[in-house]
């Protein structure tokens, strides 16, 4: 018969391995993960800071990496030490993430390359052609779930962060960023002969 491994206590925490916290953390021991946190964040925070540039993308990036450790601790303390392998996926999610917004601006681009400036005066067929597409992509959004057009009116209307909206609607950051990328995966579907 296996014993029920022991939580840390409170005042043990500050002392404790990083192995033992890890351990805690598995057995959902909240406070070992503040403890993580505490030990941690300033690292995590300032690499994200580092690759993505902006201060409100690297905020969203480390409470995704403490919420993951959380979620799914798939640290091996074998293999190195945990502040290695925080800097080695805040860098890796970084990356991805400049890549994603790498891959929306050149979207833009392309969309702004072969629709020129819009001030000039649109001749009657161009006008159809634009209104059609208008109309194409208020029925795509019309499409999606309301809790997907929701997230993505306000960041785009609002230009709120991820982790702003999941404050202002009081759910959890993994479920704005699930929401909004199947949202865009839908109008991508819906939307690719526009593109």
């Amino acid at each position: 018969m296996h014993s029920k491994p022991e939580t840390l206590a409170p005042d043990c925490l500050q002392t404790a391995t990083d192995r033992d916290l890890l351990t805690a953390i598995q057995q959902g021991q909240v406070e070992a993960l503040r403890e993580i946190y505490r030990r941690y964040e300033r690292l995590v925070y300032s690499l994200a800071c580092k690759v993505l540039k902006t201060p409100e993308e690297a905020e969203d990036l480390t409470q995704e990496i403490f919420l993951k450790l959380w979620q799914s601790p798939n640290y091996n303390p074998d293999r190195g030490t945990l502040s290695t392998y925080l800097c080695l996926i805040t860098r890796s999610r970084a990356i991805d993430r400049l890549r994603s917004q790498g891959a929306r601006y050149r979207l833009v681009q392309r969309w702004h390359h072969t629709h020129p400036d819009r001030s000039k005066a649109n001749p009657p067929l161009e006008q159809a052609s634009l209104g059609e597409q208008a109309h194409r992509v208020r029925a795509a959004l019309a499409d999606l779930a309301p809790a997907e057009q929701e997230i993505l009116e306000i960041a785009y209307y609002e230009g709120l962060s991820q982790s702003q909206i999941a404050q202002r609607l009081e759910i959890p950051l993994g479920t704005v960023k699930t929401r909004s990328r199947q949202a865009l995966k839908k109008l991508r579907r819906l939307l690719q002969d526009l593109t």
